[in-house]
């Protein structure tokens, strides 16, 4: 499979399709690893957090397939927040995933109660400064919070991944975010907890294109510019994922897909929820 790619404002590219692994554990995830990278997929989401570093990394070298070819993409847990706490785990998501390098790394959640979220993203510059680290990024941060690592630091997040989909669309976020070069990629990109699949509309959608809800789903995602790193270790399902790129959804389906956003105050709000 060929999957197009976005390029960031420190000039790599980042597949627009990815793999999500929460919730993938031992043997199962190394199987959908490996079966993903060796069938295409370019891009491995994970996180300290999700226990399944290790995993990935043998999933990577039983595929056969180069390292400089694959980026990994993975994220300091807030238990890790702190400049020293940082450049510590960095170095042991590294070990475990078998790298001499980290492609992307993310503050997975802002935990402002910690209050180190602007020590871990100077961290983060650190590690990108000295090639240890490609592209720093942070997950689930607000423009409030990202406007705070800027005023500290002068220095944007590139990506930014938050939970997004037709029925969580993000539109003021992501209009702050593409002011300032943040690219968007979203967790959660079906909407499957929203109830988008089953939606009628999507339901409509999907038949009108020959195409599944899920399709319809991460298909507004990529035609906007915004990556994905959808969930599946089913060869058939990553197929699927990532056939998307033959269709494009006009005017009236985006128009259709927009009276499904949920709004702002339907996501997780990262000034409350916290993740250690």
């Amino acid at each position: 499979m060929e999957i197009p790619t976005y390029k960031l404002r420190n000039g790599v590219s980042l597949p627009l399709v990815g793999l999500g692994t929460f919730g993938m554990l031992g043997q199962p995830c190394v199987g959908a690893v490996e079966t993903a990278v060796r069938n295409g997929y370019r891009l491995l989401d994970t996180a300290s957090h999700y226990g399944n570093e290790r995993s990935v990394g043998i999933g990577v070298v039983e595929s056969g397939v180069d390292r400089d070819r694959v980026l990994i993409q993975t994220k300091v847990a807030g238990g890790d927040h702190g400049y020293d706490e940082t450049i510590n785990a960095a170095k042991e998501s590294a070990r475990r995933l078998q790298v001499a390098q980290i492609d992307v790394y993310l503050i997975h959640w802002p935990c402002p109660s910690l209050g180190k979220t602007v020590e871990t993203w100077q961290a983060l510059t650190t590690l990108a400064d000295e090639g240890f680290v490609r592209v720093p990024g942070v997950s689930n941060f607000k423009q409030a919070q990202l406007q705070a690592l800027y005023d500290a630091t002068g220095v944007w997040p590139q990506i930014n991944q938050i939970q997004c989909s037709p029925s969580l669309a993000r539109t003021e976020l992501r209009a702050f975010m593409a002011e300032h070069g943040i690219f968007a990629q979203a967790w959660h990109p079906t909407g499957r907890k929203e109830g988008l699949l089953n939606d009628p509309s999507v339901l409509a959608l999907a038949r009108k294109h020959g195409k599944s809800p899920t399709q319809i789903a991460l298909r507004w995602a990529v035609q906007q510019g915004i990556g994905v790193v959808p969930k599946s270790s089913h060869r058939g399902r990553q197929d699927e994922n990532a056939d998307i790129f033959d269709f494009t959804l006009d005017d009236a389906d985006l128009q259709t897909l927009t009276g499904l956003d949920r709004g702002e105050a339907a996501a997780r709000d990262s000034d409350v929820v916290e993740e250690f």
